[in-house]
């Protein structure tokens, strides 16, 4: 059952559960707001409950003690479909877990009260999340949904505030992820054999993302990165899923200069090792920019306005977009039609704020001329 004890109750709790049903970059982005969990009281075990690929993701953060993975059909599908219906297994294995409490985190558009039934069923006693309506009992603590009526605020920043209402804070806002095994061992090799170790010229680049509205249009992609080679001489190692195998190859075949193809073969912690060892890297708004905030490594985003919440957090880096009347759209393919706010975008643009964030992160590549300053979206609040 459901109790009303205000915070003690929250400060006391020595076993939590986390629900965030997200993909990877949005666990990444919850990494701060568990931290400030952790922080919280010494000692205390922090479950995640979330997706297949937010379960990879949780193997890189130091704050995650356990994690119990869950396809959620209330969540965006995966490319397998959505999940089963929550089982009394489920919520069996939950009320084993003996949680003192639970915090279910969302972006907006999304309801926390298919999830908090599911933590009702499972007798956890408090549950905290943004909700819009009453819950009633299936959340002992909630906290009005702000967004986006009062603006928008990164994500990162939204699950600090919401953990921050339970008295649970940090003083480290940085994204952190840590490679582990034999990551590291496996791209020192890499870089060895690549003859990439100990230079400061050279890039990541990541093509992909799950949704087409977030992808930089091929034949651009390939022009960016055939002018930082021929005319500017970086290195470059492209990334990608194995279902990305064809567009990764298409790029470096477009682009007509040399460039080293690991689309498949990486797994996520070696992708992880790698962004760790690079100078910069070149990515559209998906999850290896997140990963890339998580070690430290500067960022160049072609950022589709598909979402304002996501952009690099706390890491020097460049946001690359054009702005549109049809801004903010949430969908996964451009429902207008033309891809603007990306297409409009120069390949030119891009090879400007790659050179650019070199220059102003020491790497000793001479910067551009033109200077392609991180841009604030509009309507998003909470900025680091």
């Amino acid at each position: 059952m459901r109790q009303e004890n205000g915070i003690a109750g929250w400060q006391s709790a020595r076993r939590l559960l986390a629900v965030r049903l997200d993909a990877m970059g949005d666990v990444v982005m919850t990494g701060p707001a568990l931290r400030a969990l952790k922080d919280q009281l010494p000692g205390r075990h922090v479950t995640l409950l979330t997706s297949p690929a937010g379960a990879e993701a949780a193997s890189l953060l130091p704050e995650v003690d356990e994690s119990i993975v869950f396809q959620a059909p209330w969540m965006k599908p995966s490319p397998a479909g959505p999940g089963p219906a929550p089982t009394n297994e489920l919520a069996d294995r939950l009320r084993a877990g003996a949680y003192d409490a639970a915090v279910i985190f969302t972006v907006y558009s999304q309801s926390p009260l298919p999830a908090a039934l599911l933590l009702h069923l499972a007798e956890i006693p408090r549950a905290l999340a943004y909700c819009r309506e009453n819950p009633y009992h299936l959340l002992d603590r909630w906290i009005r949904e702000p967004e986006p009526d009062e603006g928008v605020r990164h994500e990162v920043e939204r699950h600090l505030r919401l953990v921050g209402t339970i008295g649970a804070t940090t003083s480290d806002r940085s994204l952190r992820v840590t490679a582990r095994g034999a990551a590291h061992a496996r791209v020192e090799s890499l870089l060895q054999h690549l003859r990439l170790r100990g230079r400061h010229d050279w890039l990541v680049v990541h093509p992909g993302a799950s949704a087409p509205s977030r992808r930089y249009p091929v034949e651009q992609f390939a022009q960016a990165l055939h002018l930082l080679h021929r005319e500017h001489g970086l290195g470059l190692v492209l990334t990608g899923s194995e279902e990305e195998r064809h567009l990764v190859s298409e790029v470096r075949r477009l682009a007509g200069v040399p460039a080293t193809d690991l689309a498949g073969e990486l797994d996520l912690h070696e992708l992880v090792a790698l962004l760790e060892r690079a100078p910069l890297l070149l990515a559209n708004n998906t999850g290896p920019v997140h990963l890339a905030a998580g070690v430290g490594t500067p960022v160049v985003d072609l950022y589709a306005l598909t979402n304002p919440q996501h952009t690099p957090w706390r890491v020097p880096s460049r946001v690359l977009f054009r702005d549109v009347p049809c801004r903010f759209c949430y969908s996964s393919r451009c429902p207008e039609g033309h891809h603007e706010c990306l297409r409009g975008v120069a390949p030119g643009e891009v090879a400007a704020a790659v050179l650019d964030l070199f220059g102003e992160t020491g790497s000793g590549v001479a910067a551009a001329s033109d200077r392609y300053s991180s841009l604030r979206l509009p309507g998003l609040t909470g900025l680091p």
